[in-house]
């Protein structure tokens, strides 16, 4: 199975995030409104012990209740093309001390330490040949956007089926913030 740890979204928070989609950007895949979240660490595929151990070492997890705000819009790139388009989040140390926690439990748990450094954000679409004027336009049209504060009561495994036009994302056990 296919794993990773995230933050739900609220659905209001996905209702004002999709206003954003689908405004005029060829070669932009919209991700739908059911599959927005936040990624706090991807897991990849895992066999069903080692999920029993993802779980097992994410219940031991202790950590704060928090709140964070979206800000402004992004890209990834690689190689030298755009390949995502985003919302951001604003600076947060309870964020990212949770994902630190996220990532100690689960060196424990047996898995490789994450490569990428954690850049908190909500993938709006997947990109493929977007012309840069109209990614450009779209970053400056929507760069102001903001929402929140949006609450964290907890935190979610999060199981992911890909498909042929979109992963199917299912929360598997959520976790509860104190």
């Amino acid at each position: 199975m296919r794993l990773f740890v995230g933050l739900d979204l609220p659905w209001e928070t996905r209702v004002r995030l999709a206003t954003l989609a689908g405004n005029g950007i060829p070669g932009a895949k919209w991700v739908p409104i059911e599959n927005y979240h936040l990624t706090l660490r991807f897991i990849g595929e895992a066999p069903s012990f080692r999920a029993e151990e993802v779980d097992e070492a994410l219940l031991a997890l202790r950590a704060q209740r928090f709140a964070f705000e979206l800000c402004g819009v992004g890209t990834f790139a690689k190689g030298g093309r755009e390949t995502a388009l985003w919302v951001g989040v604003t600076k947060n140390p309870q964020l990212d001390h949770l994902a630190g926690k996220i990532e100690t439990a689960l060196q424990r748990a047996g898995l490789e330490p994450e490569r990428r450094r954690l850049v908190p954000h909500v993938t709006l679409a997947r990109l493929d040949n977007a012309p840069p004027d109209k990614l450009g336009g779209f970053i400056q049209a929507h760069n102001l956007f903001r929402d929140g504060p949006i609450e964290v009561a907890h935190f979610t495994l999060f199981r992911s089926l890909l498909g042929k036009e979109a992963a199917v994302y299912s929360p598997e056990v959520d976790y509860a913030l104190v």
